[in-house]
């Protein structure tokens, strides 16, 4: 690569960073009537092995843990299968089971709870140029363990839709993703709507024959409340994949 291309490329970064920070910064991340008890910045660190036995299908085995009041308590950990079909070309169909061990800190009764969580995805990829675009819908399901509805609890539920973009810098390893997803809730007895959306900035390092290294960025807010929650959230993930055609 000569000088020129080198210097392309890092325009092409820099301007790209440009536009992420740019739309970082329009979110209502800071409000006057907002107090430091609606802030947190979480750490959610994770593992994950898959296997593809064929073009179409894969299996993946996740395991996660998750840090939150200033990255000090644990908030979550949680194990995660999942698996997803490529119908078509550029159709992917997918489904996740999770295990949940949620750390409850608040109010009279507080400890580790038992959760469990499923969803079904749909999503489509294609490209244009040096950008990758990924958009997925989700259904999501969870509820806790060991208790009944007679006891009032009911399933939460959530669809959610997100929105990816990743831009292929020639001869570059850190390649910028972007991503957006908006949380609609509903449940049982409760205010129902859009409640929460998120947008993460990140990359991935891939290591010859020993899997990949992603780090993101991720801001979280809340949606329709008068005081809503925002989470700073810096994720680390480790993943290999294997294949077996």
């Amino acid at each position: 690569m000569n000088y020129t291309q080198q210097r392309i490329g890092f325009i092409k970064l820099k301007l790209f960073s440009i536009i992420i920070f740019t739309m970082i910064l329009a979110c209502p991340i800071f409000s006057q009537n907002e107090t430091d008890n609606d802030n947190d910045f979480e750490t959610w660190s994770s593992i994950e092995i898959e296997y593809k036995p064929t073009k179409k299908w894969s299996f993946a085995l996740e395991e996660q843990i998750r840090l939150k009041d200033n990255s000090s308590v644990t908030d979550q950990y949680f194990t995660q299968l999942q698996i997803e079909y490529r119908a078509f070309k550029n159709f992917t169909f997918g489904s996740g089971l999770r295990y949940i061990k949620k750390n409850d800190t608040k109010g009279n009764i507080q400890g580790y709870e038992d959760h469990f969580r499923f969803h079904l995805d749909g999503s489509y990829n294609h490209k244009i140029n040096q950008f990758s675009f990924k958009y997925r819908f989700r259904y999501q399901n969870k509820n806790e363990l060991g208790i009944s509805r007679k006891e009032g609890d009911f399933p939460n539920q959530h669809l959610r839709f997100k929105t990816s973009i990743d831009y292929k810098i020639k001869n570059w390893k850190f390649d910028p993703k972007f991503s957006i997803e908006i949380f609609n809730y509903f449940e049982k007895g409760e205010t129902n709507g859009f409640d929460k959306y998120r947008v993460s900035i990140g990359t991935d390092y891939k290591l010859k024959n020993f899997g990949k290294l992603s780090l993101f960025y991720r801001l979280e807010r809340e949606l329709n409340v008068d005081y809503p929650k925002i989470i700073n959230i810096i994720k680390f993930k480790y993943s290999y994949n294997f294949k077996s055609y």
